[in-house]
């Protein structure tokens, strides 16, 4: 590993050490409604809020009526940004020359539900399809508040992991709005200028027409960018202003965008293990799942950078070594402005979280630099996460581990004082299974059917069947990354990956929510000497133990099935 890459890397991960305890400390305050240093500028416009919306702050919902909520506000944003796409034409900023692409209904479903889930994924261009309102008042909208539900969700989780004989996980439109005003909108508006300052552009002129050299003309997009630049990183989001997305000059034009945009990433979720050890009153379960989260971030990092450094082994006589006159390595499909390091971490940080912001092809990727990749996302978006989702999913996964261990010993397994009984472990294994139930599915009948296979434009075989199981496990993750080889923008294909999207989306926070009742119901009971310390480095191993035997039980057979429909589909 080159000295620039690997001082970048632990740069990265000492910088989200660093900040990760006081953040995660200020959102614990700021959801248990204590005094933070915004509330001065903050206060008077969540009072302005409930007041328009008659909301009354100090009533408390039951896991029912907040998961109700929930999916009532995922289902009405989801419904208005609809119908923005569909009449975008008539909408200011509009550029009939410029935006030729037009939405189909299908197209525009598909994109609804995308951002409203957070997954974003993006199955058209959008310099050529989206004007400039859709993609202020609708996309970055949906940022917004996508983003700041699923922080609200994980909120809640933790109060019931933390409460005693309580049947209330707190207020959804409070959590919701102290999510967008004390959180997500400071933090976009720093890293707004931030971006600015380094040259993404932030303006509402039509597109340019420059004349080449050569005498030809080129049309040069502008508009808005950093503003949905900032809030499709910190909300965990992902997306893209342009088609390139991350890889496109205007959204990250320099090194430093390209890290302070994967810190913008990771930070939020990171600081909410912190948070999630202050609300239980035990701050080394937090630290627990951090290191575990690092550690996987780590390996899955050094893994893709020195498979991509090596290159191609099939490639007979290329030198691949790192030089001063060359890069080295595996440089197609990757961000020449940022090399392997730089495409690395991108490619690590989004397969990690629910961000598909990356700035390279993963398609281009070496076969187990591509597999690290998506084996990120078949982990069930624990590895830091989206916003609440990383939380809930790697406490989900500890309490599966905490069922094995106390099946081995013979005592009824127990999570932070809290017992899990029938009720809680049936809600854990829905949770495990939603994942393999809707991807494998999903994936059978895109290899097996007309309409799935016509998406397979470039590449078939092993390649195609990759192309397939990566675009829904991108999807039921809430990720959006595609793996670049794959027309998606067919009905089926559409339609489809809405289905996974909203199963991902609310098919886990509902189980989540279900839980975190049940355990606020329950007296906490102290620890005695039989009791499993989950807090220990012996559980962290359990814990990752548990992770990739359920990733390796559940999808790396399907892999097998490429080379087999090689044959079957294509004869050789």
């Amino acid at each position: 590993m080159d000295f620039y890459s690997a001082i970048q890397y632990v740069l990265f991960v000492a910088v989200v050490t660093i900040l990760m305890k006081p953040l995660g400390g200020y959102m614990e305050r700021v959801f248990s409604r204590k005094w933070t240093v915004l509330d001065r500028f903050c206060l008077p416009f969540e009072r302005l809020i409930y007041r328009i919306t008659a909301v009354d702050p100090n009533v408390e919902m039951t896991g029912k009526e907040y998961a109700t909520c929930f999916v009532l506000f995922g289902f009405a944003g989801t419904l208005l940004l609809y119908g923005i796409l569909r009449v975008q034409q008539f909408l200011p900023w509009f550029f009939p020359q410029c935006h030729t692409t037009p939405l189909s209904p299908d197209l525009a479903l598909n994109t609804a539900i995308s951002f409203s889930t957070t997954t974003t994924w993006q199955a058209y261009a959008g310099e050529n399809t989206m004007s400039y309102f859709s993609q202020m008042v609708g996309l970055c909208a949906q940022n917004f508040l996508a983003g700041a539900a699923g922080l609200a969700v994980g909120v809640a989780f933790i109060r019931g992991l933390a409460r005693q004989l309580s049947g209330t996980l707190g207020n959804f439109w409070v959590d919701l709005t102290r999510a967008l005003l004390w959180i997500l909108l400071p933090g976009a508006l720093l890293g707004a200028l931030l971006l600015v300052w380094q040259g993404v552009p932030m303006n509402f002129r039509p597109y340019a027409v420059a004349t080449t050299v050569d005498g030809a003309q080129r049309v040069i997009p502008q508009g808005p960018v950093a503003a949905l630049e900032i809030i499709k990183n910190l909300g965990t989001n992902g997306g893209g202003f342009f088609n390139a997305n991350g890889a496109h000059p205007y959204e990250n034009p320099t090194p430093l965008t390209n890290f302070l945009e994967m810190l913008a990433i990771v930070l939020l979720p990171a600081a909410l293990t912190n948070t999630f050890g202050r609300m239980v009153g035990q701050p080394r379960q937090g630290w627990l799942f951090y290191w575990v989260m690092v550690l996987l971030f780590g390996s899955g990092l050094v893994f893709v950078h020195l498979l991509e450094q090596r290159g191609d082994p099939h490639l007979a006589g290329v030198d691949f070594r790192n030089s001063r006159v060359q890069s080295g390595g595996n440089m197609e499909g990757k961000e020449v402005r940022f090399g392997i390091g730089g495409s690395t971490l991108v490619a690590v940080v989004t397969s990690n979280t629910a961000t598909g912001s990356y700035d390279s092809m993963h398609d281009s990727y070496t076969s187990l630099g591509g597999m690290v990749l998506l084996v990120n996302m078949l982990l069930g978006e624990l590895i830091f996460g989206g916003l609440g989702t990383g939380l809930y999913s790697m406490v989900m996964a500890a309490a599966i581990a905490v069922f094995l261990a106390g099946l081995m010993v013979g005592r009824t397994p127990e999570y932070l004082g809290k017992k899990i009984g029938p009720a809680e472990n049936k809600l854990i294994m829905l949770y495990a299974l939603a994942a393999p139930l809707i991807v494998l599915p999903l994936t059978a009948i895109a290899v097996s059917t007309r309409a799935g296979l016509s998406g397979l434009t470039v590449n078939s075989g092993p390649h195609g069947f990759t192309g397939i199981l990566f675009a829904y496990t991108s999807c039921f993750a809430n990720n959006g990354q595609s793996f670049a080889s794959l027309n998606a923008n067919t009905p089926f294909y559409n339609l489809t990956t809405a289905l996974a999207m909203m199963v991902g989306r609310f098919g886990l926070a509902i189980p989540a929510l279900a839980l975190a009742n049940l355990f606020g119901r329950q007296r906490s009971t102290p620890s005695s000497s039989g009791t499993l310390p989950t807090h220990s480095f012996s559980f962290g191993v359990l814990l990752i133990t548990c992770l990739i035997t359920m990733v390796a039980l559940s999808y790396l057979p399907a892999l097998a099935l490429g080379p087999i429909l090689e044959r079957l589909l294509f004869g050789r």
